[in-house]
Formats: structure tokens, sequence, C-alpha cells
């Protein structure tokens, strides 16, 4: 990037707003921001600010700035995360982000945040631009979402002309009292010259869209560069607020499969006698623990996702898993309704929260599914947001791909006669009373609106990065083997032989 062209020429043109006139504007604009902080506090959207560039003090005293004009008890205050932060570090560079979104009602501020880390990345490990454009590509995906789930994301790029900056970080070099405002990786990323310019330019192209716009501000003169900011915070947040607050309505289930469903291609008549069963659990039970292991050194994850039709054996098939799996490294997580705090967020949320180290396994009874299941079905959503999530759990997975991450999603299919057998049975048994609720029940009764959600979500979100695998479980043994079968194939591919 050259200085005065591209771009960036637009924010090297000289703005200035003299003492006077920024004192008079602002006395205005801090009234204006604090009302619609109050006002937000009782809405159901967030706001996310990013304040990034190549000012790096200048992103600092925006935010400084931001929170002497606002009420800063309602600001969730994020930096720039550095790489040798070992919670942030061992998962994907965009879960430091997910699990840092502010709630309803709430402002989160990022200083440097998702394209800072991004550029450090890729200026750290050399990457290509290719790998490059794939990391920017998630990036966008990440504001969409977010925009999309009735967030506003407000980005802005602080920048001086080149000359400008090389003189300022000079001047920090000799004076520590502005020495303290850079952090290491700007002068790290001041060192890349030409390439680290050539990439912010790169990254502004490619994650600049209509819904998450960046925001280029001239950064020389700081009077001009906080009213900017300011007033872009302002007329933002009032437009926002001035939209009437979305009315959710239950919406009939909707929908048919043209064809032959892929459910009715699963050959639930396939069984397995006891003796067969009982010596397949044992040697793959082994093999698997073996393989468990070795991804636990090699610092592979892995995250698998149990879902099906109520009674189809769901909890049977995950504590096979999980006895052949090292218990200190393994986490099973059962998937209900959303508390307060997951309502108050995307809801994909609750699932960046809980992505695993390296080394580490996630089993999920139940998931992310559930936006274009149980929501789908039961109408809790409108259909444009169920719609939308199949783009957004695809996207989900290929970043978990994308970072090493083995994925692994079962279905477990069963017919609709087994499932009331099964109904019956839990309710003749004691300790499986607990399994049965009133929900099964009415949830029975739409077992064919559930088989075309189900249908649909695997044939939209079966991809050569995340398949599914399609169970037939009107046999429990023979579900059960699948299961690890499947497992042991996946780390074995990804592993090599392991002995």
């Amino acid at each position: 990037m050259n200085e005065s062209s591209g771009l960036f020429a637009a924010a090297e043109v000289g703005n200035r707003v003299d003492k006077e006139d920024y004192a008079e504007q602002i006395a205005e604009l801090r009234v204006e921001l604090l009302n619609q902080q109050y006002d937000l506090r009782e809405r159901k959207f967030s706001v996310v600010l990013l304040i990034a560039g190549d000012d790096r003090p200048g992103a600092v005293d925006v935010l400084r700035t931001l929170h002497d004009w606002m009420d800063a008890r309602y600001l969730l205050n994020h930096v720039a995360f550095s790489s040798d932060h070992a919670e942030d570090s061992e998962r994907p560079v965009l879960a430091r982000y997910w699990r840092r979104l502010p709630p309803d009602g709430r402002i989160g501020l990022f200083l440097g945040g998702w394209p800072s880390s991004t550029l450090r990345t890729a200026l750290e490990e050399d990457h290509d631009l290719a790998t490059y454009d794939v990391a920017l590509h998630h990036v966008a995906q990440f504001e969409k979402s977010l925009v999309d789930d009735d967030t506003v994301v407000l980005k802005f790029w602080l920048h001086l002309p080149r000359a400008v900056l090389q003189e300022r970080m000079e001047q920090a070099r000799r004076d520590p009292q502005t020495h303290w405002d850079f952090a290491q990786h700007d002068w790290e990323v001041f060192e890349h010259d030409g390439r680290a310019f050539d990439l912010i330019e790169r990254m502004v192209l490619h994650t600049n869209s209509v819904e998450a716009p960046w925001h280029i501000v001239e950064s020389t003169d700081f009077h001009y560069r906080n009213l900017t900011i300011g007033r872009a915070i302002a007329k933002a947040i009032g437009q926002r607020l001035a939209q009437p607050p979305l009315q959710q309505q239950a919406v009939p289930f909707e929908g048919e499969i043209i064809g032959q469903s892929l459910l009715d291609q699963v050959d639930l008549s396939a069984s397995l006698d006891t003796d067969t069963y009982d010596s397949q659990l044992v040697m793959l039970q082994a093999r698997l623990n073996q393989l468990a292991h070795a991804a636990n050194q090699a610092g592979v994850a892995c995250v698998f996702v149990f879902e099906g039709v109520d009674a189809a054996g769901k909890g049977g098939a995950i504590r096979r898993l999980v006895k052949a799996l090292p218990i200190q490294h393994t986490r099973v997580i059962p998937i209900g309704a959303p508390n307060e705090a997951e309502r108050a967020r995307h809801y994909l949320w609750r699932f960046w929260t809980r992505v695993p180290k390296p080394g580490k396994n996630v089993v999920f009874d139940r998931s992310w599914y559930g936006r274009v299941l149980i929501e789908r079905v039961e109408g809790l959503i409108a259909p444009a947001a169920w719609q939308r999530a199949y783009e957004e759990i695809n996207e989900f997975e290929a970043n978990l791909a994308d970072n090493d991450i083995i994925l692994a999603k079962f279905w477990l299919q069963i017919s609709e006669d087994e499932q009331l057998k099964r109904f019956e049975a839990r309710a003749d048994t004691p300790y499986k009373k607990y399994k049965l609720t009133p929900d099964d029940f009415r949830n029975r009764e739409n077992w064919q609106a559930y088989q075309i959600a189900a249908h649909d979500m695997v044939a939209r979100t079966s991809t050569s990065y995340a398949p599914w695998t399609l169970l037939a479980a009107n046999n429990k043994r023979h579900a059960r083997i699948q299961v690890l079968q499947t497992a042991v194939d996946l780390l074995q591919n990804r592993l090599g032989e392991v002995r």
C-alpha cells in the first residue's frame, strides 16, 4: 500500500477540527451517545465496535475517549489478544471473539480485534495469499452472521500516512511516555514494511460489505478522528433504535421432500447378534483408545455430534464411545433449551465457547442443529433465520476443519413403531422413567415434520469436511458399533497407522 494511493487516499487529505469547534460539538454528541446507551439496554440487540488501524496509539485514545463519553459500566472492553495467551491461542482465532460477544443491550469494544489477529498470524506464519484469503473469508462470514442476528457491527480503521506513521513510531522509540501505547506486534507489522500494508489493503477489500462496511478514518488530527467516530456510532445506533423491535411469531411448519428421503435410504433392518457385538465392541474400543491417546499427543482435537429422533439411542451410543476415549481429555455436553445468557447472544455462541483445545474431545448430545430441527419444526424462529442457518453451520464447521479439528456427525434413525416400543419400555423401567417426558409424545405427533427437517439438514450440511453418518438404530448394537468404527476410521485417516 503506497502512501496517498488506493483505498486509503481519502484518509490522507489533512482533515482537521479546531479545538473550539471540537469542544462545542462533542457536548451534544456525548448526551446523544449516553441516551442511546441507556435506550439500548432495553432492546434485544447488541453493538460491536471494532477499533483497528495502523495508528495504534490513536486506537487506544479512541477507546479511552469512548469510556469518557459513555457509561463505562455498560461497555465490555476487549483489547487485542496476544498469540501467547494460552486460553485463546489453542483454539481457532475467531473463537476468542465469539466467546466475548456482548449480550443483547450491551456494547462490546474490541481494540485490534479479529482483523489484527488475522494479519498478525499471516505475518508470523508467513501465509501465502490463498491461506490468507481463507482466513479473511471466515472473518467476513463471522461479521455477516452477527449482522444477520441483528447485531450492529461498526468497524473503524484508523489510518496515518506512511511518513507520519514512521515519524510517530520513531518518536515513540525515543520517548517512553508514548512508547507504551504501541504493542509489540505493532513494531513487528511496521518492520514487515511493504508486505504488511499490502495485506492490510487486501484485508479491508475482502471484509468490506454492505452489512459491515469499513469506516476508514484519517487519524492525523485526534479532534477530527474522535468526532468522526463518535458521530458514526451515534448515527448507526440511532438508526437501529428507531426501528421497531422485531416481533417473533410462531410459524406453522412447512416443508416437503421431493423424491426419496435420505433417511428412507437407511436400512433399518440392519442388526448385529450379541456375540459379534461383544467381540467387536472390545476390539473397537481398544483401537479407538490407542488412536485417541495418539491424537492427544499430536494435538488433534475431536468433536462428536449426536442427533436423532427421541429414543433413537444416542445416550447408549455416547456411553460406548466415551468409554474408549481418555476421560481426562473428554467432555460430554448435553444440549437443551438455551439459558438466559445464551438467548441474549447468537445461537452459535454457546458452541463456539465449547470448541475443544488441541488434543481434547467434546461430545455433543444434540447440538447447533437444533436451529434447523426443533426451532424450525416448533416454529420458534422466523423462516429466514433457520434458512440462513444452513450456511452459518457449514461455515462454522469449515472453520473447525480449517483449524485441524476432526468433526464426526451421527444421525441415529429408527422407525416410528420402534420409537413407540421404546417409549413404552421406558415407562415400565424404573431407572429409565426420567427419560420419558410429555414433550416426547408431543414431538411424536410431529414425526413427519421432523423427518422432513432432518432430510433437509442432511442434504444441506453434509460436506466433504463434515459429512453426516446416517445410522440404522432399530438395533442398538448395530448403531453403537457403527459409531465406534466411524470414529476409528476418522482418527486413523488423520493420524495414519498407530501402534
